[in-house]
């Protein structure tokens, strides 16, 4: 078999000199964690929603976007993805976001790297993800934005929300672009070593955060301590921010994801109303 026939049977895939592209989002759940027994599917009646393909620097990245199917312009939400890439969970909180009234847009960040989705190693997956710069992360998003300005999306409306290392991203996008209006942090991580592709963590760039944060984390994430957490409000009160954090006492790291066994039901149903409050308490809704 030639490298030809291997690419025919993978045509998500495509191996370059510039190395692994992802052309196209992954299908189904990330391999990588033990899954509940059900998860939430929500329907794209009233929606125009899929795959769409956004213009960066190097070529086109694929991402996930769901609108309402009729009016405009809507508010823009970024959704940023678990380490996990933009697999069923993310597209589906895509849909959930837009029955809302946004246009939102999950770009697939690692797609230069990999596909995280179909690994079964979790070691494999943080080894993959960690190696995605966050300048060059924050350039796709840059590029997420304009594209959904030139959609049916108002720019001027634009809020962030992601979830573990999306959350973490959702930090630091903040420190990045102060022309957002509000974002929502779930679970992100607020430390950790200095490397070249993250020089930085959120605790570091607290002070130069200007937008309306609220994070939303679980009392009982053995991988996010409290004292951080207070660190982190502490912080960024002290530079003047607006934001909030809600501390789940039952909640364990991810327990919003619905299709893993650390799902919360009842506290993933107060925190997205949380949210969505929140983005509409400051402009974006």
């Amino acid at each position: 078999m030639t490298l030809a026939d291997v690419r025919g049977l993978f045509p998500t895939m495509n191996q370059s000199r510039r190395g692994f592209v992802m052309t196209s989002l992954a299908t189904g759940f990330a391999l990588s964690v033990r899954k509940a027994e059900a998860a939430i599917v929500t329907d794209s009646a009233g929606l125009t929603a899929g795959e769409v393909k956004i213009p960066v620097a190097d070529g086109e990245m694929p991402a996930y976007r769901a609108e309402p199917d009729k009016g405009g312009p809507f508010p823009v939400l970024l959704v940023i993805e678990e380490v996990f890439g933009v697999h069923e969970h993310i597209k589906d909180m895509c849909r959930r976001f837009a029955k809302q009234g946004y246009l939102a847009v999950a770009p697939e960040l690692y797609f230069r790297l990999g596909n995280p989705a179909a690994m079964t190693d979790i070691h494999q997956v943080i080894d993959l993800v960690n190696r995605e710069p966050d300048a060059k992360a924050f350039a796709d998003l840059d590029a997420t934005v304009r594209w959904a300005g030139s959609q049916k999306g108002d720019a001027a409306k634009l809020g962030i929300t992601g979830w573990c290392r999306g959350g973490r991203m959702t930090w630091m996008y903040a420190s990045h672009n102060p022309s957002l209006k509000a974002g929502v942090a779930w679970y992100g991580t607020l430390s950790g070593k200095s490397t070249d592709a993250m020089p930085t963590h959120p605790l570091d760039v607290a002070a130069s955060i200007k937008v309306p944060m609220l994070g939303l984390y679980g009392g009982k994430d053995q991988g996010i301590p409290a004292d951080e957490i207070a660190e982190m409000e502490k912080r960024l009160k002290a530079a003047g921010d607006e934001c909030q954090f809600i501390v789940y006492p039952d909640a364990e790291h991810g327990f919003n994801a619905d299709y893993r066994e650390s799902y919360n039901e009842k506290d993933a149903t107060d925190a997205f109303a949380k949210c969505l409050d929140w983005l509409r308490k400051h402009g974006v809704g």
